[in-house]
C-alpha cells in the first residue's frame, strides 16, 4: 500500500526488536523509507531492530465501496453524533469496526481531511466516486444548520428507498433481456446443429420438400454459413450501444427511446418521476437552496430527458416562474405530478407534496413491474411455442408425407 505525501511515497514496514529490558516486540509502521523506520524505533528505545518492507498486495478484483456500505455507515455516524462523540472519533471507531478494507481506507482518508480542519461535506467532495453531489450537499446543509445527525438519518432513508427503486427497475429490465437471450441461444443451437442433421436425412428422400421445411432449412443454411455474424452481431450490438451511451448525443437518443418503449417505458418514466420527487423533497427538507437543489436533482436524474426538463425548470425559476409550469410544458412529467407540485407551491407545502408523489410512484413502479411480468410470461410462452413448435413441425412434415404415401 503506497500513498503520496509531502515527503514522498509512503510504504508499510514490518519490524521486530527488543526493549532495553529484553522483551520482544513487533509491529508495522507506515513511513517513507527503511532508515526512518529504524531511526524511529531506536528513538523509542528499541534494540536489535530488524525492519523489512511489507510486500505489496496484488488485488485482482478489488473490493468496492457500495451504496449499502455508505448507508450503514451514515446510520452509525448519526447515532454516534447524537451520543455526543466528536466527529473525528466517530470516524476512528467506524474505521476499526469495518471489516471491508476499501471502506476502512475511505474512512481513514476522510478522517485525515477532518483532522486537517476541513469540514465533512467539503472533505467528502474529494471522493466523488463514493459520495455523490446529493450526499455532499445534504451533509453541508446539516453542518451549517447544526442538525447533522438528523440529516444523516434522512439521507439513509433516501438511499434505502433509492436502492429499493433501483433494484425494482433493474429486475424489470433484466427479466425480458434474459428471456430474449435464452431464446436466441436455443434457436441458434437448433439452426446450427439440429436442422442440418434433418437436412442430410431429407437429401436422400428424392421427393420435393414442403414449403415450411424449405424455409427452415434455408434459414439454417444461413446460420451455418454466417455463424460468425450470428455470434458476433449481438456482441457488437451490446458494445455499440455502450459506446453510444457514453456520448452525449447517443445517450440522449437512447434515453428518449427507453422512455417511449411500450410497457417498459412506463416503468422507467414512473421510476424517474419517483427519483426526482424523492431527491427534491430530501434536499428541500434539509434547507438546500432551490436553485442548488435543482442542479443536484438534474445530476442525479439518471435520464438525460428528465435532466433537460429539470434544468429548463431551473432556468424558469431563476426568472421568477413557478416549478410546476416548466415541468408541465416539458411533456415528460404526468399531469397529476405537475398539478400536485402546483398545489404544493401554492400552499407552501412543496416538500411534503413531493414526498407523497414519490411514495405514490414508488408503489406504481411495484405495480407496473408486476403487471409487466404477468403480461410478458404468456407472450414469451407464445413466442417460444411458435418458434420451437414451427421448427419441429417443419422438420416432421416430410416424414408425415412419406408415411401417408406408404
Amino acid at each position: 500500500m503506497l500513498k503520496g505525501n509531502g515527503d514522498g511515497l509512503m510504504a508499510i514496514y514490518r519490524w521486530q526488536g527488543k526493549t532495553r529490558s529484553g522483551q520482544e516486540r513487533s509491529g508495522e509502521m507506515e513511513v517513507a523509507n527503511r532508515d526512518i523506520a529504524v531511526a524511529t524505533l531506536r528513538r523509542q528505545g528499541m534494540v536489535d531492530v530488524k525492519v523489512k518492507k511489507k510486500p505489496t498486495e496484488i488485488i485482482l478484483f478489488p473490493e468496492k465501496v457500495t451504496e449499502k456500505d455508505i448507508t450503514v455507515f451514515f446510520r452509525q455516524l448519526s447515532t454516534m453524533i447524537n451520543a455526543g462523540l466528536p466527529l473525528v472519533q466517530c470516524f476512528e471507531l467506524a474505521e476499526r469496526g469495518t471489516e471491508k478494507k476499501s471502506m476502512g481506507k475511505l474512512l481513514k482518508d476522510v478522517r485525515t481531511g477532518l483532522e486537517s480542519g476541513t469540514p465533512l461535506g467539503e472533505t467528502m467532495r474529494q471522493f466523488p466516486k463514493d459520495f455523490d453531489r446529493l450526499t455532499c450537499s445534504l451533509i453541508e446543509a446539516g453542518e451549517q444548520g447544526g442538525i447533522l445527525d438528523t440529516i444523516l438519518l434522512r439521507l439513509c432513508t433516501y438511499k434505502e428507498k433509492a436502492l429499493s427503486l433501483k433494484a425494482k427497475i433493474k429486475s424489470a429490465m433484466v427479466y425480458p433481456a434474459a428471456i430474449i437471450t435464452v431464446s436466441f441461444i436455443v434457436t441458434s443451437i437448433l439452426m446450427i446443429f439440429v436442422i442440418p442433421v434433418f437436412g442430410e436425412m431429407f437429401a436422400g428422400f428424392g421427393a420435393d420438400l414442403p414449403g415450411p421445411t424449405k424455409i427452415a432449412m434455408a434459414i439454417s443454411d444461413a446460420f451455418v454459413t454466417y455463424w460468425y455474424v450470428v455470434v458476433g452481431a449481438p456482441i457488437a450490438l451490446v458494445f455499440g450501444v455502450r459506446y453510444l451511451y457514453q456520448t452525449p448525443q447517443g445517450r440522449y437518443q437512447i434515453d428518449k427511446l427507453l422512455l417511449n418503449l411500450p410497457v417498459m417505458g412506463d416503468v422507467l418514466r414512473k421510476g424517474a418521476v419517483a427519483r426526482f420527487c424523492r431527491t427534491f423533497s430530501t434536499l428541500a427538507a434539509a434547507g438546500v437552496p432551490i436553485l442548488e437543489a435543482m442542479d443536484t436533482v438534474a445530476e442525479t436524474a439518471g435520464n438525460m430527458i428528465i435532466e433537460e426538463a429539470v434544468l429548463a425548470a431551473k432556468e424558469s425559476i431563476s426568472q421568477g416562474q413557478t416549478l410546476a409550469m416548466p415541468l408541465e410544458q416539458s411533456g415528460v412529467f404526468p399531469v397529476m405530478v405537475t398539478q400536485m407540485i402546483s398545489i404544493g407551491e401554492e400552499t407552501g407545502s412543496l416538500e411534503d407534496m413531493l414526498a407523497k408523489i414519490a411514495d405514490f410512484y414508488e408503489e406504481e413502479v411495484d405495480t407496473a413491474v408486476d403487471n409487466m411480468t404477468a403480461l410478458m410470461e404468456p407472450l414469451i410462452m407464445a413466442f417460444l411455442g411458435v418458434v420451437i413448435g414451427g421448427l419441429v413441425i417443419s422438420m416432421y412434415l416430410p416424414i408425415f408425407q412419406m408415411a401417408s404415401v406408404v
